[in-house]
Formats: structure tokens, sequence, C-alpha cells
């Protein structure tokens, strides 16, 4: 394996600086990057897998201390979102790393230690637990450790996640409530293009270290008119995307938009007015946007695609009920994958589909 990592320890030689050099000493967690005005007034048709290749090409182009490794990933990737940055950024810049998710995690905090812009990439989410130590005990805790000398903060994760229709057990996974147990990362979720180069942007920014679960199934679903400028995604803020009275829908990622089209059905078939809202942000969470609306409303349902037990959707509702339970009108409700395997060709019997986020719209309606 040495062999595979000294061209990797090379550049972390030569892009040593001393420590005390930098700024991000301190743990920032009301000062992550706020929205920003766009730099110009252009925008061009993106999917999210664009949208994400235009981010990174940015911060490689601001940033000369920015690098970005990962599995195939100076190929481009396997999903392709780094395609044509090594040839403009230079091997040395964009480069694969071997097949160790825990040397790539490694690597990186070393490089952000010593003042390297780091964009790592897991090639899946399911590969992901291999580098999970070097996470939660290395990333998230240097800072802290230390007392403020040493910090990774310029340290994101990529990390495509979710169904995929036919990724079965190892390629399908949703993890995010691992590393939401974690004090000192942060973790987002986008549902689109201007979302997922946005809160890239920001995570690359934040003086944290950060993962991004791209939802895969996304990556070419659909187009958005992204700016082409620089811009951010605040941190830890939820997003109200149709405004109801009778009910609170919450998700992130894939399940937004399985949500929006509940919240149709819902209007037209029940004459429900659902609120919709995209969490966006795992760690830290949007509290004062979820208790207003489900204060107003009284009922609220959570869905995600990881298994019921323990998935962050537990978490939401315990907060929710502890913070706002003489406002309830009804238990709140979850709808999720189930507590299996992730299967293959009973994908669609996983999911929480708008099947059954309408069967339990019903249930909440009627109780």
């Amino acid at each position: 394996m040495n062999k595979y990592f000294c061209p990797l320890l090379s550049v972390l030689k030569s892009r040593t600086v001393t420590a005390l050099s930098r700024s991000h000493f301190t743990y920032y967690p009301d000062k992550s990057p706020k929205e920003a005005t766009f730099t110009d007034n252009g925008s061009e048709k993106m999917n999210m897998v664009q949208a994400i290749n235009n981010a990174m090409d940015l911060v490689l182009a601001q940033d000369s201390k920015a690098l970005l490794f990962g599995e195939d990933v100076g190929f481009g990737g396997v999903f392709r979102c780094s395609v044509n940055l090594r040839d403009k950024y230079g091997k040395d810049r964009v480069f694969n790393t071997p097949l160790c998710e825990q040397g790539i995690a490694g690597f990186a905090i070393g490089v952000a230690n010593v003042g390297s812009t780091a964009i790592a990439e897991i090639q899946f989410a399911d590969y992901i637990f291999p580098a999970f130590d070097q996470i939660v005990n290395e990333a998230a805790k240097c800072r802290y450790r230390s007392g403020g000398l040493f910090d990774c903060g310029s340290l994101t994760f990529r990390v495509p996640c979710g169904a995929v229709g036919h990724g079965a057990l190892y390629h399908s996974q949703s993890p995010e409530a691992y590393f939401a147990h974690t004090p000192g990362l942060k973790v987002v979720v986008p549902r689109g293009p201007i979302k997922a180069k946005g809160l890239l942007l920001a995570c690359i920014r934040d003086p944290n270290p950060c993962i991004v679960f791209e939802p895969k199934t996304l990556y070419r679903a659909a187009v958005e008119e992204v700016p082409t400028g620089d811009y951010v995604s605040e941190l830890g803020k939820a997003e109200v995307l149709h405004k109801g009275k009778d009910i609170t829908l919450i998700g992130w990622g894939t399940q937004v938009h399985v949500l929006l089209e509940v919240a149709e059905i819902a209007k037209k078939e029940l004459q429900l007015n659902c609120e919709v809202i995209d969490l966006v942000s795992i760690l830290p969470w949007d509290r004062d946007t979820i208790y207003k609306s489900v204060k107003k409303t009284g009922r609220v349902i959570i869905a995600h695609e990881a298994p019921l037990t323990q998935g962050f959707g537990a978490e939401l509702a315990a907060s929710i009920q502890e913070n706002c339970f003489l406002h309830l009108e009804a238990p709140v409700k979850r709808v999720t994958g189930w507590d299996t395997p992730f299967p293959h060709v009973f994908e669609p019997f996983y999911l929480p589909d708008k099947y059954r986020c309408l069967s339990a719209i019903k249930e909440l309606a009627n109780y």
C-alpha cells in the first residue's frame, strides 16, 4: 500500500504550512456561511452532476491549495462529477487514490491539518464505513483534542448515497444518522442542482469538517437554472417548499420530491393543505423552522429512505414531541425504509413512496 500512497505523501509534503498560520482555531457552530448574493447574473441549465462539477471548478480556480481526490476521481469519477478537472488543474491537484477509504479519509485529514483545502470523494456511501473511525474519531475531534491549535476544518467529504434503482444492499444505503451523532461534523443532503452547488461551496468554506451526502438517483434526474457565479447555501437552515396548514411533511434529498408530489395528491383528493419542508441540513438541523410549522399544523410526517430504527427521523420525532407536545393533534408519524438490508428486486417495496406517504396522511387526518 505504501507505494500507492507515495504520490499522496509528496503532495502533502509540498503543501506543508505552519499550522499556527491558519485562522480556523475555534469551533463556530453559528457562523457557517450565509446565503450570498450571486457574483454575476448569469445562469445555465445544469443537472446535479454538472452543478457539483461547476462548484469544484470554482474552488480549484480560486484556491491554489485546493485538492480533489478519491477513487477514479482523476478519470471523472464513477458518476462523472469530476470530469475534465484533472486535465484543467493537473494531476497533482486532482488525482486518483487507492481503493482504501480509511486511507482517503486519513490523507484528507492530514492535508487539511497542514493548510490544504481537501475535497475527498467516497465513491458510494456504503463504502464510508471503513473510514468511520478516521472521520468521527479524528476529523470531528481534531480541534477539540488540540485545544484549538490544530484543525481540519478545510475538509469536505462528497458521498453519493441512497437508492438508485438497482444498487441492492451495498450501493443504496443512507447513513446520515450515523454521523449526526458526532459533535464537530456538519452533514447536509441536497435535493437538486442549485442546492448541490450552494451546499458544497458552503461546506468547503466552513471552518468544520463537513459531509455532503448526494442522492445519486438525482444526479441526472432533472435540470435547474443554476447560477454560474459563486454562491453558498446556508448550513443549518431548512426550506419550506410548499406552505400548508393541515399537516407538516418533512424530508431531505430524494424524499423531498416524493413529499411534494404527495402534497399535491392530498390537496386534490383529500382537500388537505400540507406544508412540505426540506430539512437540507442534518447536522445542525433547523429546529426553529420545524417547530414553527408543527405548532401551526399540529400533525407531522417524517419520511426518509434509511431504516426506521435510529434513523434521523427518530431524533426529529423526539425533539418535536418534547418541544411541541401541547400543539400536537396526533402522534408524530415516520414513513421510512424497513429494518432490513436494502433489497434488490424488492426495492419498490422498501422505499417510502407516495402511496405509503399518502396512507400516513390519511391516518393522521383521521386520528
